[in-house]
């Protein structure tokens, strides 16, 4: 069974995004089950996106194994595949357009020195450091990363701040949801060893791509609070949200590369087929 279109005539436009820090596994497989099937039920058209902006984890490899097992399963997607390491100029231009309407703010920190001042389970608040600490960082060539300041995000949202929302799609029918950005506190949009960070790189995509629904796993369902307030400071456009249920082994555990779930290339391997993949995992 092949899911995919060439062009849509509805104007919808959905997405997949791995990431190549490693090989993809059925939890992969069934999330992207899950965006197709969406694209199928509405008529959108489904991009697949390369998110590896992660320069010291992400290899090319990895990007190669996404598209052949991805085709493999019977997955479809218009050329050219956005690449996000081809885009960094792109980031790093919007992270600066943050900075110069004081928005975001150089952070020296470690994440040593995070955890002690904020606590583990803490979102960072702690703010830039005074202007004469700073000098004297940038002076001794000290390493930062950018982070998106809310305390200015409210001053430059003014009213608007206490009505942001997002919309979740639940049993069908669209259902707004009040942004609680307190949640994430400060978030990183550039690290210090690269132009970007998750949320800053894929709400711009999101934009530039015209998404109008995303589609993912419930393991990323507070995302829409940080990033609907990127959305508003760079006037970019919402999209509707929907969260599918996550693919847990036995004990209840989601898949996941860092708990080395298999990869699909093994179960290929073995002979399983994409039908067998599906019926294993409960998806027709």
């Amino acid at each position: 069974m092949q899911h995919g279109r060439s062009r849509t005539v509805t104007g919808l436009v959905t997405r997949f995004a791995p990431s190549p820090t490693g090989y993809l596994h059925l939890g992969h497989a069934a999330s992207a089950w899950h965006v197709w099937r969406f694209a199928d039920q509405v008529g959108a058209e489904t991009l697949l996106r390369v998110e590896d902006i992660d320069t010291t984890r992400c290899r090319a490899d990895y990007t190669d194994a996404i598209l052949e097992d991805l085709a493999w399963l019977g997955f479809r997607w218009p050329e050219p595949v956005r690449v996000q390491s081809r885009h960094f100029a792109e980031y790093a231009r919007t992270v600066d357009q943050l900075a110069q309407r004081g928005l975001a703010y150089r952070c020296f920190r470690t994440r040593a020195e995070v955890a002690a001042e904020q606590g583990d389970d803490l979102a960072f608040t702690g703010g830039p450091l005074p202007a004469e600490d700073e000098a004297e960082r940038l002076a001794a060539g000290a390493p930062f990363a950018w982070r998106l300041s809310l305390v200015a995000a409210r001053q430059a949202l003014g009213p608007v701040w206490e009505d942001l929302y997002f919309t979740v799609m639940q049993a069908g029918r669209p259902v707004r949801q009040h942004v609680h950005p307190d949640r994430a506190g400060d978030i990183i949009i550039a690290r210090k060893d690269s132009p970007s960070a998750y949320h800053l790189a894929a709400t711009h995509d999101d934009a530039v791509q015209r998404i109008t629904h995303i589609v993912r796993g419930r393991d990323l369902i507070q995302a829409p609070h940080i990033q609907t307030v990127l959305q508003a400071l760079m006037d970019w456009p919402q999209p509707t949200y929907l969260h599918h249920d996550l693919v847990r082994d036995p004990a209840g555990q989601r898949l996941s590369k860092t708990h080395n779930s298999v990869p699909l290339r093994a179960l290929r391997q073995d002979g399983l087929t994409p039908s067998s993949i599906w019926q294993h995992l409960g998806l027709k």
